[in-house]
């Protein structure tokens, strides 16, 4: 019996959903990519524990991913198991007043929901970010002036080996697009956002403010996976592929959009082969136009 089918079987006599042959399409905001083989989604902590362990006995390396909001998927589709942190880990709560812990299943958005109405200020600049608290702090997600690493205090997480520890303060190592997990491994569990007492209705005003901000400027009607490329030193990606003309290139069914150059979007039921192409095509003709070279801020997925 090969190894995934183990995990399978493993996760039924332990009552933790697992599914087979799921679209990728259907767990990331691109919809682009084949089948996983196998989908694991815990609901608990303990769950995580389990699947973690059961994995690292059976020599399998699992892919641990949230909304799916940052990731391009191989037309291939995955083998190895994907853990899923979604909707069935997603309890959030208040502590010592202005604290708000969530599991990282919880979306941005209902973070922030729940911060607004609690009367508490700091995160609305991730209204309208897509994607869950564990993907947020994953990548250190930010925009509009602020950042995770503004406001995360601790974070939960699960070893490769089931074990569950914590990481405060600068043993996140924050960066540019950057934590402590982007190197690691580790499941993400649990997240301690500090925050402060504010006013519920400056900090609606401030939600909705930054949120038609993003539906003016970015192409949210189609599916992508947000800003493409980081931040060069110096620029911003997307106003160097403005000027290099490049919107509205297309390759296959991805385009550079017409409404902002730093999105590549899936217009037409684009591949990853599509995005692949026309991403190379973009940093081919930037660094050859301006001398920059951008690095991807999407995760490409391969097996």
């Amino acid at each position: 019996m090969e190894a995934n089918e183990q995990l399978v079987n493993f996760c039924k006599e332990h009552q933790i959903i697992c599914l087979t042959n799921q679209s990728m399409k259907d767990y990331t905001s691109f919809e682009i990519g084949g089948n996983a083989k196998v989908m694991v989604k815990p609901s608990s902590i303990e769950q995580i524990q389990q699947v973690m362990r059961f994995c690292q006995s059976a020599d399998l390396n699992p892919l641990i991913i949230g909304n799916g909001s940052d990731l391009l998927v191989c037309d291939e589709g995955i083998f190895r198991p994907i853990v899923q942190i979604g909707s069935l880990f997603s309890n959030i709560r208040i502590e010592n007043g202005n604290q708000l812990v969530c599991e990282a299943g919880v979306s941005l958005a209902k973070a922030c929901t729940f911060a607004w109405q609690h009367s508490l200020t700091g995160m609305e600049f991730a209204y309208g970010i897509p994607g869950n608290v564990g993907g947020a702090v994953y990548m250190n997600a930010g925009a509009y002036g602020g950042e995770m690493k503004d406001i995360v205090s601790c974070v939960k997480h699960v070893t490769l080996s089931g074990e569950i520890e914590t990481l405060c303060g600068d043993a996140c190592d924050f960066g540019y697009r950057h934590s402590a997990y982007t190197d690691n491994g580790y499941c993400i569990a649990e997240v301690r956002f500090q925050l402060s007492e504010g006013d519920s209705d400056k900090i609606r005003a401030k939600m909705d403010e930054l949120m038609n901000r993003r539906k003016s400027k970015q192409p949210l009607e189609y599916p992508s996976a947000g800003s493409t490329f980081k931040r060069p030193v110096g620029d911003y990606a997307s106003a160097l592929i403005d000027r290099c003309g490049l919107k509205g290139r297309c390759v296959g069914g991805a385009m550079v959009s017409e409404k902002h150059a730093g999105f590549l979007i899936n217009y037409n039921q684009a591949t990853c082969a599509d995005v692949l192409a026309l991403v190379k095509i973009v940093q081919d003709e930037v660094k050859e136009k301006t001398g920059y070279a951008l690095e991807c801020e999407i995760k490409h997925i391969t097996d």
